[in-house]
């Protein structure tokens, strides 16, 4: 039969033939042995640089230390001598732009002799220190263009420079900023410096005017939990929606989908299981500390969650995990989806990032201990929180936009775009405490509660519980020693929501600090002054603090009544972009300049033009040239069915109306994509600016691809299903 030939159905039959999972083995070294050996690490860095070069370089970032020039030379030599011993023929400035992905240009270590004969390897300080890729085919939003094509890439000492494996290549991979021939910032990892020195130069400041003398500097801590889908490579590549844009842009719901929530946490297939202990194995020598992994809620969803690092570094950790999950996947015939939202009517895939602050000394400041009283630097960065997110929830909800993450926000899977904060009713009564002026030290102000859990089970050990519960439904849940921001995409940059963070809360410390600073002036301690300002804090913004389910209507209705915003789309969010008030937060910080901050929200809503438009004309193509035939050929074989006009007529009645129901459907498709065809054309055809463009994509294409889909995916349903050209959600979820 012709239908035999269907790609989807010669997909089927290779994975119904079956798919023989490598085998787990045991690897030839344990995890602790191969940890970080493709990582040229601080060990390495001590055992091989001169004592005095590797202090200096240790120390940078540290105080405001900076490196010394003369040091490269030096430190190049042996980095070049270690990346050789691990197989390296090229190295790499690997740098994060305004693309969303890494990017990377190879250069070899070898140099031929001057007589011809022969080559050496060579590698100095020069070719550490600094790059220069092209700077006109990257985005820029205006910064440069295609006659100023010059930007350069800056080595990153604070991130260890590793060496990558792939496809029997070996390349040093060298963490850089890149930035233009001006001196903008044309990347993310140089506005996530910049907001790490000013939250750690603001943080120092508070510590300091509480008395701690011996705190020098505040780093950020960051634990990122990354979600992902996975799907056989052989029904994927029957996706052309998969394929190019990263979700299925038609499919009908399964009669099995989460519905039983019987994949959450269930023990994990034997090929995923398999792929896993590839991943981490290679992420292990990559010096990225995985330590979770389990079934998520969606079927062929997954987790991955290393232990927390230095903000920057699990930034560039989490990048790597991206690209390593990917790459993996293709070696176990899979393909990993990183899109917030491959599949309608099951959860979609974020990216938890849990976020702390620490000081050069170890203290984490996020930590509580049980007496309020000698809890102010944690109360008062709690303040500054609060105060971030009342005043400055814009610049958060920017953090998270994109065409692909707005299909995510707000679905019960997802926190809505409504910034608030859970942190528990303990903690929440602590505050409620010092706003109406009680003494926390005091007994009656000190919260009483139970820690203690009994399960009516005298063989297992006393349990306890933790100050608050879990609120999955919350943008940023305080979860014990640090807040867990939940609202952020799976496929996007970490570096986002950090840099909005650390800007955030840097000024808002700040802020406190000027407080404290009025009052120590009239002679008070700053301990005492602290304790005078902390209650009007924490009155003024308590607003943001919401223990219940953030799902509901009546919470949105709350919202409002409080005057949060609710920013439902990333259109709405960038419109607000380039206002003075976030501006100038982010130039009170220098963390990004006013022509830095225009460059972002030009660049950020033509990467939302140009998703939507290519997922528009893949709903046309697709439509138009796969489903349609198929749904076309389908209807006449129904009308062969009936043999005559006769029959046509009436005599046939339930071939008759399967005949016309297909009809009709088709029919309707037809008007679907005239109106698609149409929208498409006015959205290119809008000269209206960047953001009357986006907001022509989001309002003609969106509705104009659900109406094309909707018929589509009823074909699906009606169309014999040796026909159907592609791949189902059926197909798809239960094929490994």
């Amino acid at each position: 039969m012709e239908s035999q030939t269907s790609p989807r159905l010669c997909a089927l039959g290779l994975v119904a033939a079956g798919h023989r999972a490598p085998e787990v083995c045991a690897p030839e070294k344990n995890m602790f042995e191969s940890f970080g050996e493709d990582v040229f690490s601080q060990r390495l860095m001590r055992e091989r640089l001169p004592k005095e070069v590797y202090v200096r370089l240790k120390n940078i970032g540290h105080g405001g230390r900076t490196w010394a020039p003369y040091d490269a030379d030096v430190v190049a030599s042996a980095m070049k001598d270690w990346a050789l011993s691990r197989g390296a023929t090229h190295y790499t400035h690997w740098f994060q732009p305004m693309t969303g992905l890494t990017a990377e240009k190879h250069d070899s270590f070898v140099t031929p002799l001057p007589d011809g004969v022969g080559a050496i390897s060579e590698f100095s300080g020069k070719h550490l220190v600094k790059g220069e890729p092209d700077a006109s085919s990257f985005p820029s939003g205006g910064l440069r263009s295609t006659f100023e094509a010059r930007g350069y890439t800056a080595w990153d000492p604070t991130s260890p420079a590793f060496v990558l494996r792939h496809s029997g290549t070996v390349t040093l991979c060298i963490p850089s900023v890149y930035y233009s021939y001006t001196g903008e910032s044309l990347d993310r990892k140089t506005p996530l410096l910049r907001s790490i020195n000013a939250l750690s130069s603001q943080a120092v400041r508070m510590m300091k005017l509480l008395g701690y003398e011996d705190c020098t500097s505040v780093i950020p801590q960051v634990g990122v939990e990354q979600e992902y889908f996975l799907v056989d490579r052989r029904l994927y590549s029957c996706r052309p929606d998969l394929v190019m844009s990263g979700r299925t842009l038609f499919g009908a719901r399964p009669a099995k989908g989460q519905q039983m929530e019987d994949h959450f946490f269930a023990a994990i297939p034997k090929r995923i299981l398999a792929f896993m202990s590839d991943v981490e194995k290679r992420l292990f020598a990559l010096g990225v500390p995985m330590h979770t992994r389990h079934n998520e809620v969606a079927p062929c969803q997954y987790e991955a969650a290393p232990i927390y690092e230095s903000c920057n570094v699990a930034t560039d950790h989490n990048m790597l995990t991206m690209e390593v999950l990917a790459r993996t996947a293709g070696d176990h015939d899979l393909a990993c989806l990183l899109h917030e939202k491959p599949f309608r009517g099951v959860n979609g895939s974020g990216k938890h990032n849990n976020w702390s602050i620490s000081d050069n000394t170890g203290r984490n400041i996020m930590e509580p201990g049980p007496n309020p009283r000698e809890n102010l630097p944690f109360l008062l960065v709690m303040a500054a929180i609060m105060r971030a997110m009342h005043l400055h929830s814009p610049i958060w909800r920017i953090g998270t936009v994109g065409a692909s993450n707005d299909h995510r926000l707000g679905a019960s899977e997802a926190p809505p775009a409504i910034i608030s904060a859970y942190i528990g009713q303990e903690l929440e009564d602590v505050i409620d405490s010092i706003i109406t002026g009680c003494d926390p030290g005091d007994d009656e102000c000190k919260v009483a509660a139970s820690r203690r859990v009994d399960l009516g089970v005298s063989a297992l050990p006393e349990l306890t519980k933790d100050s608050a519960d879990r609120n999955r439904t919350s943008p940023m849940a305080f979860t014990g020693n640090k807040f867990e921001f939940r609202a952020l995409g799976s496929s996007q940059s970490t570096a986002t929501i950090n840099i909005a963070i650390n800007t955030t809360v840097a000024k808002t410390i700040g802020d406190i600090c000027e407080a404290i600073e009025d009052k120590v002036a009239e002679g008070k301690s700053g301990v005492e002054a602290a304790w005078e300002v902390l209650p009007k804090f924490f009155k003024e913004h308590r607003g943001v603090l919401f223990n219940g389910d953030n799902y509901s209507d009546e919470w949105a209705k709350e919202a409002e009544r409080r005057g949060l915003p609710n920013l439902r789309d990333s259109v709405q969010a960038l419109a607000l972009y380039d206002t003075p008030e976030i501006i100038s937060v982010f130039e009170s910080q220098k963390v990004l300049s006013q022509a830095e901050v225009l460059a972002r929200q030009h660049i950020l809503l033509e990467d939302y033009i140009g998703r939507l438009l290519i997922e528009a004309d893949l709903t046309s193509r697709i439509a138009a040239t796969v489903i349609k035939p198929v749904a076309l050929k389908w209807l006449g074989l129904l009308a062969e069915v009936a043999k005559d006009a006769k029959e046509l007529a009436g005599e046939n009645a339930e071939e008759l109306a399967a005949y016309k129901d297909v009809r009709t459907i088709i029919s309707e498709l037809n008007a679907a994509l005239k109106d698609l065809d149409e929208a498409i054309k006015t959205v290119e055809a809008c000269e209206c600016g960047p953001l009357g463009k986006a907001e022509s994509a989001r309002d003609r294409l969106l509705p104009n691809m659900s109406k094309v889909r909707e018929q589509a995916d009823r074909l699906e349903m009606v169309v014999d299903s040796s026909l159907w050209p592609m791949p189902t959600y059926a197909d798809i979820f239960w094929s490994i």
